[in-house]
């Protein structure tokens, strides 16, 4: 990748990292709802699965390059679905103590999110695609690139999580409301992934 073009990658990585989507809003939602503790055990799941991710990303890059680029818009569409069941699964558990306790998010959960987040999925693939292959096509410039990526997602997640963490009794006297906004910034988040293709 040349110089010339950094600037742009890591405000692409940027944006990508810190907009809402489902592994930041669960990171949210985790601290809101559990604390910090919860919050971070979910977050270690969410770091490995994003770390998967990539790395496959690299491997299909490297192996099957611009083929990729047709699978793009249905995986977008399968991301979009799992996001509108993941925010009918917010508006649903709402209000509900038990349900909230039983459901204390941990590493699988974390895991299982980040693996099912197509967010990611097509971040990591049109920053290999995009911003390496065009210029390299080197397993190892791929591999340096996906090495990266996974500081980037999950360092955002980390931001969402300590916010959700500091204004856990405020959003306590809220949940309902709170719960609704994040359930609407999901299937937002649905809408952006395959509106308009």
């Amino acid at each position: 990748m040349p110089a010339s073009i950094l600037p742009s990658f890591f405000i692409y990585c940027y944006v990508g990292a810190i907009t809402p989507g489902p592994a930041n809003l669960c990171s949210l939602s985790a601290a809101l709802r559990y604390g910090r503790g919860p919050a971070l055990r979910q977050w270690r799941g969410l770091f490995t699965g994003f770390f998967i991710i990539s790395m496959v990303s690299v491997a299909a890059s490297f192996l099957l390059g611009a083929v990729l680029e047709r699978y793009v818009t249905v995986l977008s569409w399968v991301g979009a679905a799992y996001i509108l069941w993941l925010a009918w699964h917010t508006l649903r558990s709402s209000g509900d103590p038990a349900a909230r306790e039983a459901a204390a998010p941990g590493f699988r959960t974390g895991l299982l999110v980040q693996l099912a987040n197509v967010k990611v999925m097509v971040f990591c693939m049109v920053a290999l695609t995009s911003y390496v292959l065009p210029y390299s096509g080197s397993f190892w410039s791929l591999l340096a690139v996906g090495l990266f990526l996974p500081f980037t997602g999950p360092i955002a997640n980390l931001a969402w999580l300590f916010a959700g963490a500091s204004l856990q009794r405020l959003f306590a006297e809220h949940g309902r409301a709170a719960d609704i906004l994040m359930a609407a910034s999901l299937a937002l988040c649905a809408v952006s992934l395959v509106w308009p293709r």
